[in-house]
């Protein structure tokens, strides 16, 4: 300050765009000038949000966690579903196709083997599991060899699933 003959030993920054540019204060001075000081002066509360939002991941690019693919896929079969065929020749021939068709992911392949369909919630998937287990486990059916086979596939497509949509 220059009415001041203290020692300038504290920094402030002079303005929101030149955070590395400072004025030199003694702490008094310091003090003073922090607290008049808002750093979100002259922006509008969109900007002040966005400038937030971005320094919670650190002024880094972020991605959806979780199973973004599984939504994806969901909200897609979802808007094919509504879509309406001419006729309804037209529209059994559609879904004979997409029958034949093989499993477009992993996941769909798993929902295939528990007989389930998209769009489906984990609770869903695991009521699924459980009675499928139940019906095929080789205690429940006298050891058979069939009924073990169709347990492993069953738990596999479960772990697939549980990495998808669990908890």
């Amino acid at each position: 300050m220059p009415s001041c003959d203290c020692a300038g030993e504290y920094r402030a920054p002079k303005a929101r765009d030149r955070l590395n540019d400072y004025f030199w204060f003694c702490l008094d001075h310091v003090r003073e000038y922090n607290k008049a000081w808002d750093f979100y002066a002259g922006m509008s509360e969109g900007e002040i949000e966005r400038h937030l939002r971005y320094d919670t991941s650190w002024q880094r690019p972020t991605w959806p966690m979780g199973n973004w693919r599984v939504r994806e896929n969901a909200l897609r079969d979802e808007a094919l579903r509504g879509y309406r065929f001419g006729d309804a020749g037209q529209r059994a021939r559609a879904e004979e196709e997409a029958a034949r068709r093989p499993p477009r992911t992993e996941e769909d392949a798993a929902l295939e083997t528990l007989d389930l369909q998209a769009p489906v919630d984990f609770v869903r998937i695991k009521a699924r599991y459980r009675e499928l287990v139940k019906l095929h486990h080789p205690d429940a059916n006298g050891g058979d060899k069939q009924a073990e086979e169709r347990l492993k596939l069953i738990n596999q497509a479960y772990n697939a699933l549980k990495a998808a949509y669990g908890p």
